[in-house]
């Protein structure tokens, strides 16, 4: 038996739409309230975005992705989604440093993100892995903090 540590994390394929979707919406769901509006990843077009290369999943059954779109100059870290069953378990320590691996194959400098200012625990976990804050703006509803990482 593979322990957490040791799970693949791989793309996503067409029949892992739906599991992307789930998890996504079990993962931000609960800031629906928070935010006082759904959150922009459950939003997305998962589909697309796994047609297209974007989203790396981990576990059997998933229990956590991310969504990422290269750049000329950095690697845009869209969205990171662990389900509410696996908090705890070190899936989306994992999962950030996949995201470092990848924008280092890729022979990009950085990683960028952004989070919505309501979302408040984002704002101890980023940091710790890295992450500085570079400014806080309006994106239409949303209050997002962006972040950068670089990467040596």
């Amino acid at each position: 038996m593979r322990g957490m540590e040791d799970e693949e994390i791989r793309p996503a394929g067409a029949a892992d739409v739906p599991v992307v979707r789930d998890v996504i919406d079990a993962a931000f769901r609960p800031y629906i309230e928070r935010i006082g509006q759904v959150p922009q990843p459950m939003k997305e077009d998962h589909a697309a975005n796994v047609a297209a290369g974007k989203v790396f999943v981990t576990g059997d059954p998933v229990i956590g992705l991310v969504v990422v779109e290269a750049f000329a100059d950095h690697l845009f870290l869209d969205t990171v989604a662990v389900h509410p069953c696996a908090h705890g378990r070190g899936v989306g320590r994992r999962l950030l440093r996949f995201v470092d691996a990848h924008a280092r194959a890729l022979g990009l400098p950085e990683v960028r993100l952004y989070t919505n200012a309501m979302m408040w625990e984002n704002q101890r976990i980023y940091p710790k892995y890295g992450y500085a804050l570079v400014e806080r703006r309006g994106d239409g509803p949303y209050d997002r903090l962006h972040y950068r990482k670089r990467l040596l």
